[in-house]
């Protein structure tokens, strides 16, 4: 049955906007009502003091096996997120331990599905967990912003669909079969991302252009269209780019699993995994995963319609963040000040600035985690949208690194937005651990200008360490690397497709800035299986020098880089520096870097 009210909380009214959904979700579960999470709140320290845990709210649904009718409020959930690209709507779907059989929970835009068990097999579905393409004409590549974490899934036709583009991360994953990639009828697919996870029969990217797995255990991979990676993936192909194009790290450097909720007993807690180094296969094969949990009490629970100062208070206070489903309007940045603290979203929870704030900034400290979130571009430029450490940083945090995990940035699309700098990684040892950073190329708001948004990713801090980079569509560089010692395992970019002109992507001397770019001053840098896109569909006689530039200087190298011209519409000179053949035609066929220099 729906998870009760624990002492301390109570579940809350529906907000009026989401009345419509929230009756035919209840209709879907007449016995109960809509299941509402709940967790033990804290005794307040002081008068007007926040209060730790409570319930998550009306968009946050828990189910156990004993609930009605939960194939009803899938679909009904479904059917209003299916095509709802740039909605408002925000769901998680948390389901306790123990055995579902007969389930297709489709998953739509801005929807999250969890087991919440300690490890992916205390959550079994006899069904599956299916994106397709269907609202789009079987065209994948829009299937952005939706998520499935910790559960094991048993598939009825021995084969799970998980046709996704960008924004869509496979985490914690056990399947007891087959995991299709593509759409139905293979249409065009742009993904995408799996750790920590095992698929034991084989993976089937098929028209997948590009895809990153980190630490897993896979049974067979079935082919490659453009540039697949894998680190720390048993099973994975051998090393053989550019053809097929697979490149293959035998372990990824440095790990640590994104936080998740689970339940101990009867009590809800987040569960924060360990660092690991050399890490190779899943963290929970071999038993209970190595980590450390903190009780829900020791988190304030936003709800949207809060605001920064509140959230501020709450971390000053020594709470950690977990941000329920919802958009969240932001007049100045939240600060997260304290070490170790945590920034968990559930359902892809939106921060807006709206007044050219900063959304978030961390302070030079160890261990934070960010993990779960969107950032939405405000109408007012923002300098930045997301600062990791302070300009000037400089402590080391080896031991301890930030990570930033499934936190994507948006500008424009769902309306007018505008930053210079999208995210900026100002803190030593920083781990990105999958994030798409887009400034939009369809939906509202959406121009050369309208969107105006210079630089994607810019990293300052030394030995950061960047595992499934997308970052798309910037009006100049969309990466740009000026610290020491970073490395890239995978790397995937489009160029503005809505340059007007040769002369608006002028760079002095230089045709075009390029995707990813080294600083000139940098002697160490690494990276591998990284690519970029064109398609200058403005002005197709568009002509780019190169899609990545970086110093000759003996630490810099950099391995399988390829550029794309997708369908002629604008061209490479180069694929790195003055190095690589170009590309010609409208044949969409990828010139290839083995390795640089």
């Amino acid at each position: 049955m729906p998870t009760p009210p624990t002492a301390g909380s109570a579940p809350r009214a529906p907000r009026p906007s989401r009345r419509s959904v929230l009756a035919a979700m209840a209709a879907a579960v007449p016995a109960a009502g809509l299941p509402v999470l709940s967790g033990r709140a804290s005794a307040a320290s002081a008068v007007g003091a926040l209060p730790g845990g409570g319930d998550l709210g009306p968009n946050v649904l828990v189910f156990d096996p004993a609930t009605p009718n939960i194939q009803g409020t899938l679909d009904e959930i479904f059917k209003r997120q299916e095509s709802a690209q740039f909605g408002e709507g925000r769901f998680a779907l948390l389901f306790k331990p123990g055995t579902y059989r007969g389930l297709n929970a489709q998953i739509g835009f801005y929807t999250s599905i969890s087991g919440l068990g300690l490890s992916p097999g205390d959550t079994t579905f006899h069904g599956d967990v299916t994106v397709d393409a269907g609202w789009f004409n079987g065209n994948a590549t829009q299937n952005f912003w939706r998520s499935a974490e910790n559960l094991t899934l048993h598939p009825v036709n021995g084969t799970n669909r998980w046709a996704v583009a960008q924004a869509a991360p496979f985490r914690r994953m056990h399947i007891k079969g087959g995991l299709n990639l593509a759409p139905d009828g293979y249409g065009w697919a742009s993904g995408g991302y799996i750790a920590d996870s095992r698929i034991d029969g084989s993976v089937a990217p098929y028209s997948q252009q590009q895809w990153y797995t980190r630490d897993s255990s896979v049974g067979g991979w079935n082919n490659a269209v453009w540039n697949m990676v894998f680190s720390g993936v048993e099973g994975a192909p051998a090393q053989s780019f550019p053809d097929p194009p697979y490149t293959t790290l035998d372990t990824t450097p440095v790990s640590r699993e994104k936080p998740f909720l689970y339940l101990d007993g009867a009590d809800y807690k987040v569960f924060l995994p360990e660092k690991r180094t050399n890490a190779r296969g899943t963290t929970w094969g071999s038993g209970t995963p190595r980590g450390e949990s903190l009780p829900l009490g020791q988190f304030y629970v936003a709800k949207p319609g809060v605001d920064a100062a509140t959230l501020n208070a709450a971390l000053s206070q020594g709470l950690n963040l977990l941000l329920t489903p919802g958009i969240y309007h932001l007049d100045r940045p939240v600060e997260v000040r304290r070490p170790n603290t945590v920034v968990l979203g559930l359902g892809y929870p939106t921060l807006v600035p709206d007044n050219g704030a900063t959304a978030m900034k961390v302070a030079d400290v160890d261990g934070v985690r960010l993990a779960g979130f969107l950032i939405d571009a405000g109408p007012v430029n923002s300098a930045t949208l997301l600062e990791v450490g302070p300009e000037g940083a400089s402590a080391d945090h080896a031991a301890n690194p930030t990570t930033v995990q499934d936190v994507f940035i948006r500008i424009g699309g769902a309306g007018p937005g505008k930053a210079t700098t999208s995210m900026v990684i100002n803190s030593n040892h920083t781990l990105i651990d999958h994030t798409w950073v887009w400034r939009a190329d369809h939906g509202d708001g959406v121009g050369w200008e309208t969107n105006r948004a210079d630089y994607g990713v810019r990293v300052n801090g030394d030995d950061v360490l960047a595992t499934g980079l997308f970052v798309e569509h910037f009006n100049k560089y969309d990466v740009e690397w000026r610290g020491e010692r970073g490395r890239t395992v995978f790397f995937q970019n489009e160029k503005a497709y809505d340059a007007p002109n040769q002369a608006a992507i002028q760079n002095g001397d230089i045709k075009g800035y390029a995707a990813y770019k080294i600083a000139d001053g940098v002697t160490a840098h690494e990276g591998w299986g990284l690519g970029s896109y064109c398609y200058y569909n403005v002005d197709p006689t568009i002509r780019q020098d190169h899609g990545f530039q970086a110093p000759a200087k003996p630490g810099v190298k950099l391995h399988h880089l390829l550029v794309v011209s997708l369908g002629g519409k604008g061209q490479y000179e180069h694929v790195i520096n003055s190095i690589g053949a170009p590309t010609s035609g409208t044949s969409t066929v990828p010139s290839t870097v083995v390795s640089y220099p």
